[in-house]
């Protein structure tokens, strides 16, 4: 397709209003003496709304835009499992970790890193699991961010006609600067508008295509093409092991919200009880909506497009249906939600690693008596360190694509930290070195699993690697002495709603 001035205009406009807010909260912030709470937590002063939609969009990066529909378009109805465990995982994070969290963070002595919530609330001095989390966030997070960055690519060179690695490179660079400059407020505004423009966009695609596809005069782009099983939310048309493991392993995406760091912070940020209720309403909402569309936007395409994009294209689905159904303008604006999605996340992602190294390794190990503004340069450097790093595995010969990177962030955070997140919450006994087990554990078996058993099993790794790490921190929780009173009082503190 060609280039289309409008479309152009509209990405330029929406990447200055990005830019905009990350300069409007820096100077807003420039004389205030709040720190690293306020650059790494936003003072603990979000809004339900806010809140909801910026867990949302930083949880929903560019593959609800272009590799979950691809994936329906191309396979069908077996690969919805993903959403399903998706929409599953996010309902029992709202209800069950959301408030809790909040509060014990509060109680954790204001913790606002979940390495520091989890250290504070073993009351441990050791620094070694904040340190063993912090390399883990930096290493899973340059992977995880390179996954927005490819989407950018992508976007750029499809649309625009832009060489894939300018387009990398310049949205690094608009990352980068709106992270840098207004830290969390600007991260989380940023969500919010980008939430809004995500949902827009994949409620009005399908609607106006199947519109289209009602005229008299419509013929599909390419013949369509339905697979036997494509309607089938079994894979294989039968109850084997091919359609088990799908279906496990789309409902084990749902894990990983247990041990997100990046959704987690959100749930800590949020103001007041009062708006924790609101904001668990709204997110539940949102993502209810935004991953139904994304599997209609499949479904819809499918039919719309017949078999124009062949296999190893099918991710730009959305883009193709978007810029035939709608004026250059409309579209410009609608693409721009993948925008909204990559960069939603690449933020969300760069701010939770800098913040785990500025306050969970650079203070504690190197200088304890580190000023607020030190702190605060530390992190903006690791943001710059990652996304230097984030971008090199973008433009990789051997990178996979968008949601080969995010099956495997999203995977080894899940098994690291999910279980250790609960067990923290739920669990009166569970210590200090049953964390540490937990979590060096389900890394350990994830990654192993990745590379050695994935392929043959058709099991996603999350699933392996967060059992095997439940089983190690509870066992190395049980042979461990148990916890100091002042550490169970603090449990039983934490039970108390707080404002």
């Amino acid at each position: 397709m060609t280039t289309r001035i409008e479309e152009l205009i509209a990405f330029i406009c929406y990447l200055v209003l990005v830019l905009a807010v990350g300069v409007y909260f820096f100077w807003k912030g420039r004389n205030k003496q709040g720190g690293d709470k306020d650059y790494f937590l936003g003072g603990r002063n979000m809004n339900g709304w806010v809140a909801a939609l910026s867990a949302g969009a930083s949880d929903m990066s560019a593959w609800v835009l272009m590799g979950l529909p691809g994936s329906i378009y191309l396979w069908g109805m077996g690969q919805v499992w993903i959403s399903v465990g998706l929409l599953i995982g996010t309902i029992c994070a709202w209800i069950f970790v959301a408030p809790k969290l909040r509060r014990y963070s509060i109680k954790a002595d204001d913790s606002i890193t979940i390495p520091q919530f989890l250290t504070n609330r073993f009351r441990s001095k050791n620094p070694a699991l904040q340190i063993i989390c912090a390399v883990i966030f930096i290493v899973v997070y340059c992977v995880y961010a390179a996954s927005s960055i490819v989407a950018c690519g992508d976007l750029f060179n499809t649309v625009l006609g832009v060489d894939k690695m300018i387009a990398m490179v310049g949205a690094t660079v608009v990352i980068l600067l709106y992270t840098f400059l207004g830290g969390f407020n600007a991260v989380c505004w940023t969500d919010f508008f980008q939430g809004m423009l995500m949902l827009g966009a994949l409620m009005a695609a399908p609607i106006v295509a199947v519109f289209a596809m009602n005229a008299a005069d419509f013929v599909p782009m390419a013949e369509v093409v339905t697979g036997e099983n494509y309607y089938n939310v079994l894979s294989s048309g039968s109850f084997d092991w091919a359609s088990v493991s799908d279906i496990l392993s789309g409902l084990g995406w749902g894990l990983g919200y247990f041990g997100m760091p990046h959704i987690l912070i959100r749930y800590m940020s949020i103001k007041s009880e009062k708006e924790m209720s609101k904001s668990r309403v709204i997110g539940i909402g949102w993502i209810t909506v935004i991953l139904v569309m994304a599997s209609v936007v499949g479904i819809v395409g499918h039919q719309y497009l017949g078999t124009y994009l062949p296999e190893g294209s099918q991710s730009l689905v959305f883009i193709t249906m978007v810029r035939n159904v709608f004026p250059a303008l409309i579209a410009g604006i609608l693409l721009s939600a993948i925008l909204a999605a990559s960069m939603s996340t690449a933020d969300s992602q760069l701010l939770a690693s800098s913040s785990a190294f500025a306050s969970d390794v650079y203070k504690p190990v190197f200088r304890k008596k580190a000023s607020d503004k030190e702190m605060l340069w530390a992190g903006r450097i690791v943001v710059c360190v990652i996304s230097i790093v984030a971008l090199c595995i973008a433009i990789s010969p051997d990178c996979k694509g968008i949601m080969a990177l995010v099956e495997c962030a999203w995977a080894a955070f899940g098994a690291a930290f999910g279980p250790t997140i609960i067990l923290s919450l739920y669990w009166k006994r569970f210590t200090y070195k049953g964390a540490i087990a937990g979590i060096v554990v389900g890394f350990a078996v994830d990654a192993l699993w990745y590379a050695f058993l994935s392929g043959t099993t058709g099991l996603y790794e999350i699933i392996p690697g967060f059992i095997a790490s439940m089983i190690a921190a509870v066992t190395v929780s049980l042979l461990d002495k148990a916890p100091s009173k002042e550490i169970t009082d603090m449990f039983e503190a934490a039970k108390e709603p707080t404002e």
